[in-house]
């Protein structure tokens, strides 16, 4: 099975480490996975700031970039539901609209490719830690995308996930609503870390890169000793230990 990774802005930006946890991942379970070069933004940015036009120029280089693509996994939720509604924002133009709708066809988020396509829960990762799970907005509400992460951490061995209260609240990030309403975006990200606090968690979870960075930038800032991990990072966690001392050894 040939998967195209769409890594994403801020996953290249500042979690490329992510990526490479979730091309290891889909090889061990049997995939050829490449990175079209072409790819940019997916234009979320420009849409969620009113900028249609320059939203649809992104959804049209996004397009181009994995037309020839097999399947295209993203460990984003946030722009995987955006490329899902490139339908709506090109629906006026047919030619273009009937290329969204390949696209959309063939579009998973990480979690969801390795349950919903690949058909498995259970991938043989171990992570002996206490840690809880940040449903974003997106990934749950736009894409729809809510067992999968919850059915692959049921089955990591020595993980103990423990409920998070409210844990369909936003993180407060919601991209440039962060920077244009700061401090309405700073209280629900301290109500967020204060449920986090609660459950007892050492380690905070998520399938989003841009909500785990706006948690972790705030638990950093408040000087709280909560680890937070993209779920692709725990999924590897054991296999990426185990080549490390091979390597030593």
């Amino acid at each position: 099975m040939k998967v195209s990774l769409f890594m994403t802005c801020l996953g290249e930006m500042f979690t490329p480490k992510v990526g490479i946890d979730v091309v290891e991942i889909l090889e061990r379970l049997g995939c050829e996975v490449d990175l079209p070069q072409a790819q940019t933004c997916c234009g979320q940015v420009a849409y969620n700031g009113g900028y249609r036009e320059d939203a649809i120029k992104g959804a049209k280089q996004t397009i181009k970039a994995f037309e020839m693509s097999e399947y295209v996994v993203t460990p984003s939720g946030s722009c995987a539901g955006m490329i899902y509604g490139y339908v709506d924002l090109l629906k006026d133009d047919k030619f273009w609209l009937e290329r969204a709708q390949a696209l959309k066809e063939k579009t998973y988020e990480f979690t969801q490719f390795i349950v919903e396509k690949l058909g498995k829960t259970n991938i043989g990762a171990s992570f002996p830690k206490k840690a809880t799970y940040h449903a974003s907005c997106h990934m749950t509400r736009l894409l729809g995308v809510s067992n999968p992460p919850r059915q692959l951490l049921d089955n990591v061995e020595g993980l103990q996930m423990v409920p998070l209260s409210n844990y369909y609240d936003c993180c407060g990030f919601g991209g440039t609503f962060s920077v244009k309403m700061s401090k309405i975006s700073e209280q629900m990200v301290d109500e967020k870390i204060r449920h986090i606090e609660e459950s007892g968690a050492e380690v905070v979870i998520g399938a989003d890169g841009s909500c785990l960075m706006n948690i972790k930038g705030r638990l950093e800032r408040l000087q709280k000793p909560i680890q937070v991990l993209h779920i692709a990072e725990v999924l590897n966690d054991a296999f990426k230990k185990e080549g490390e001392k091979k390597y030593v050894d």
